[in-house]
């Protein structure tokens, strides 16, 4: 039998989860695309998305660790899981607005397909809501290697079958529902976040 607590309180498992579900038609899935569309490469495609995804939520894990620990010092520690929660019920509500597709930079495709892969998904992924995401769950769990780890496994779960599979995964994917699905993972770690402490 499932049991929630136990996914709230593993930073891997829920990380990976909701990241992974977060992805489903977000606008890194749509560059997926475009990136495939372009070059043949596809594991180099692969090993730009994990670069660029280590790089990006390593730097927003360490700040979600900073801000979570400096957070208690600044609020009393019930403020601060009242903020905690709130961040992840806004997450909930922040994934159910569908992503719009971002111009990509033709400059990028010069650089080959690991090197375009990996700066476009860096700059894709800077303010996203799997960044956010990041931050929040790194800020919850202060665990750097496994929330980084989970959301790095999350984007590629999320992603590499794209690129693998492309437009044919696309066009089956309910993205409604993935989008549901993600706010209830979310609401769970703002309802663990509460009752926890």
């Amino acid at each position: 039998m499932f049991d929630i607590t136990t996914f709230s309180a593993s930073p891997f498992l829920a990380s990976t989860v909701a990241v992974a579900i977060a992805e489903v038609g977000d606008k890194t899935q749509l560059l997926s695309l475009l990136l495939v569309a372009r070059f043949r490469n596809k594991w180099a495609i692969i090993g730009g998305i994990l670069l660029a995804t280590l790089l990006n939520h390593g730097l927003s894990s360490w700040g979600g660790i900073w801000l979570g620990e400096n957070m208690d010092s600044w609020l009393s520690g019930r403020v601060a899981d009242y903020i905690l929660a709130g961040s992840f019920a806004l997450m909930a509500l922040w994934v159910l607005i569908p992503d719009k597709e971002d111009d990509d930079d033709d400059n990028f495709a010069k650089y080959g397909a690991f090197i375009a892969t990996t700066l476009l998904f860096f700059i894709a992924e800077v303010g996203d809501k799997t960044q956010i995401a990041t931050v929040i769950l790194a800020a919850e769990f202060q665990s750097f290697f496994w929330v980084t780890a989970g959301t790095t496994l999350g984007m590629l779960i999320a992603n590499a079958p794209v690129v693998i599979w492309g437009q044919w995964l696309m066009d089956r994917l309910p993205l409604d529902l993935a989008r549901r699905l993600t706010a209830v993972v979310f609401l769970s770690l703002a309802a663990y976040t509460l009752f926890s402490s």
